[in-house]
């Protein structure tokens, strides 16, 4: 039976997507894509992209096509800059007083990425007390390329509490612990007790659980310490 993606399917990805003229990487999932550009990070694990269709993540026009194909089937699409991030826009480059940086100011230097009025920028020169600014996205007025491997649906409940997860707590498949019964109880390790941005992380578990699994309508996390095991042949 022919299975189609459609709204709302849990699917593990395999994508890559490049700028068309350049051939510049944009992302990948895959490592061995990574290791043909200067973007290759050894300490990142290379793997499959949990996307739940609909909940905006991709290029629309990604998603858009997604819901075309069947489970398993390979992509190749080409997106134009009205598909992608746009044209650029000259009124988006500003020159900005470098004061405004205060105690940074000295540290700015081209390339730069900054926040300027709740806006993120690229910075592009540097002088006579001003800072040139590109606002635009820096993959406007580029053509983009993809390739999207559909490599399968998540259909059951455990499997996809177990990559909602997965894809905020930064822990090994193996090493997710949880109990599915009348409400969803999540056991986080101790090594992740001092984690950065926790509180956040498990806030928004919760809040994906609910839209996801609406059937559920409570989640718990349990955080408990275990005594150190004693060498055998110690007493106390």
């Amino acid at each position: 039976m022919i299975k189609m993606v459609k709204e709302g399917s849990f699917l593990l990805l395999n994508i890559t997507g490049r700028v068309k003229d350049t051939g510049g990487l944009i992302e990948t999932t895959l490592e061995e894509e990574a290791k043909k550009s200067n973007e290759y990070d050894p300490s990142r694990k290379y793997e499959p992209r949990l996307i739940i269709v609909g909940e905006g993540l991709l290029l629309k026009a990604i998603e858009d096509k997604l819901k075309e194909v069947e489970v398993g089937q390979k992509l190749e699409l080409e997106l134009s800059p009205e598909q992608a991030f746009g044209f650029r826009d000259a009124n988006k480059v500003r020159l900005v007083p470098l004061r405004k940086f205060g105690d940074k100011a000295n540290e700015l230097s081209p390339g730069d990425r900054v926040e300027v009025d709740n806006k993120i920028g690229i910075v592009k020169n540097i002088g006579s007390g001003r800072v040139q600014i590109d606002f635009n996205h820096p993959l406007a007025g580029k053509t983009l390329s993809y390739q999207v491997e559909v490599l399968r649906e998540i259909v059951e409940e455990n499997e996809k509490v177990k990559a909602l997860i997965k894809r905020r707590l930064p822990l090994e498949e193996s090493k997710i612990e949880f109990e599915l019964q009348d409400e969803l109880r999540i056991r986080i390790p101790e090594n992740l007790f001092l984690l950065e941005g926790l509180q956040i992380i498990k806030k928004a578990i919760a809040n994906d659980v609910f839209k996801y699994l609406p059937n559920l309508k409570k989640v718990s996390f349990i955080e408990s310490f275990e005594a150190p095991k004693k060498e055998e042949g110690k007493s106390t």
